[in-house]
């Protein structure tokens, strides 16, 4: 059966308000914009992130005021921003539940979801800060239906008396959404490179929107380079065309960062009135991810091109010849 649906469709069909949501990719690297673009047209708000390392993705929505808690480790378009500037303002004027856990912790939390386990064990976070001090208090919870009761809770090891272990809670995600080189209209997915925790967050979520680079037939898949296919059919309720659609980030093999936007949006988005103007121009302004690549232009886009060989974007003229 095929899966394969426009991009619009799949948005307002799986992505809801209140929904644990969690999106694909590294900071400035396969990050599903073309789908956060959407959202924000549409118009789906208050969401409850899980989110792992992420950049201008996440901070893009939460700029909108779409956010209403934020599980997370790391947010900034990495070589660009430190911090990315509009999560950075949300959590200094007090606007946006943010409870933080180390990396590593939050990996484990993603892939113990995908496991099916009911809290994770772990011993990584005791003795710091992570542990002590809380962003999100108990009350708070108490007030959003799909945060968990508490960060954690120390327990006893059972197999090894007097030892504490903390447990975390485990993450119930509703829309995992990621952008991929390659699907086919039965929804196998392939990853080239790095998968970061995409594979976890698609096998841990109720509902999965894969955005891809090529769609092929569910045979050329199956039967060419099948070693790069990681995430099956069978966990995928949406499979969406959309050439460019992690732009400005990178999809490795296909091409590289888009640093002059990502040099824009840093500036724009110091202020909330830029950040306004930049998704009215950007968002707002386009109809759809068409519409928004034909603003791009078609130079822009064939110059960020990977060139066989360097594995990013380079015009090999200028590269001096020994």
């Amino acid at each position: 059966m095929s899966k394969v649906m426009e991009l619009k469709d799949a948005i307002s069909k799986f992505v809801e308000d209140g929904d644990v949501i969690s999106l694909g990719g590294f900071t400035t690297n396969r990050k599903p914009y073309a789908a956060v673009n959407e959202i924000l047209r549409q118009g789906q708000k208050d969401f409850i992130v899980e989110a792992g390392p992420a950049g201008g993705d996440w901070d893009t929505l939460i700029g909108a005021g779409r956010v209403k808690a934020y599980i997370n480790c790391y947010t900034a378009n990495s070589g660009y921003t430190n911090v990315s500037r509009r999560f950075r303002a949300a959590i200094e004027q007090g606007t946006l539940l943010m409870e933080d856990y180390s990396q590593d912790v939050e990996m484990q939390r993603i892939h113990a979801a995908a496991l099916g386990l009911p809290f994770l064990p772990v011993k990584l976070m005791m003795g710091s800060d992570l542990a002590d001090k809380w962003g999100i208090s108990k009350e708070q919870r108490e007030k959003v239906e799909k945060l968990p009761n508490d960060k954690f809770v120390y327990v006893e090891n059972p197999f090894k008396k007097g030892e504490k272990v903390v447990a975390a809670p485990v993450p119930e995600i509703d829309t995992a959404i990621i952008h991929v080189q390659m699907a086919s209209p039965d929804g196998t997915t392939r990853i080239l490179g790095n998968t970061f925790h995409d594979v976890d967050i698609a096998i841990a979520a109720r509902k999965v929107i894969v955005t891809c680079e090529e769609l092929v037939s569910d045979e050329y898949i199956k039967n060419h380079g099948s070693d790069d296919n990681k995430i099956p059919g069978f966990c995928v309720d949406a499979v969406v065309h959309c050439p460019h659609g992690s732009h400005p980030s990178q999809v490795y093999g296909y091409y590289d960062y888009d640093a002059d936007f990502y040099k824009m949006y840093d500036k724009v988005s110091k202020t909330q009135e830029d950040f306004d103007k930049f998704l009215d121009e950007w968002v707002y302004g386009v109809k759809d991810h068409e519409e928004y690549l034909e603003k791009l232009g078609a130079n822009r886009l064939i110059n960020l091109k990977n060139t066989p060989g360097f594995g990013y974007a380079t015009d090999v003229l200028k590269k001096e010849v020994k």
